[in-house]
């Protein structure tokens, strides 16, 4: 019995890349837990330059990272697209931010 391989998709730009992310983001609590995550790792990263502790970095991540995980493994079911697209998901991460902010997105 042959196994099937499934073929990943390769997305040419970021304008053909946001319809998929904004699709693994259909959940409202992965999106608020999105929002918390980017909004929280956003401060870090002004005190940390302001104060000059630059060995809080980690946490940066940490904080950028952790909310969002939560949000696909017990909310919307799924892996994070940081896994196979970690810039464009990060771009998407700082649209869906902005788009939530501005409430183009609802939340």
């Amino acid at each position: 019995m042959k196994k099937e391989i499934k073929q990943e998709k390769v997305f040419k730009n970021f304008q053909e890349f946001y319809p998929f992310y904004l699709s693994e983001h259909s959940n409202i609590t992965n999106r608020r837990l999105h929002y918390i995550g980017t909004t929280l790792s956003i401060l870090l990263q002004l005190i940390i330059i302001f104060l000059g502790h630059y060995q809080f970095i980690p946490f940066v991540f940490l904080s950028g990272y952790i909310f969002p995980w939560i949000g696909h493994f017990f909310f919307e079911k799924n892996k994070p697209a940081s896994f196979k697209y970690p810039v464009l998901s990060l771009m998407g991460d700082i649209k869906m931010w902005y788009q939530m902010s501005t409430n183009q997105i609802k939340w």
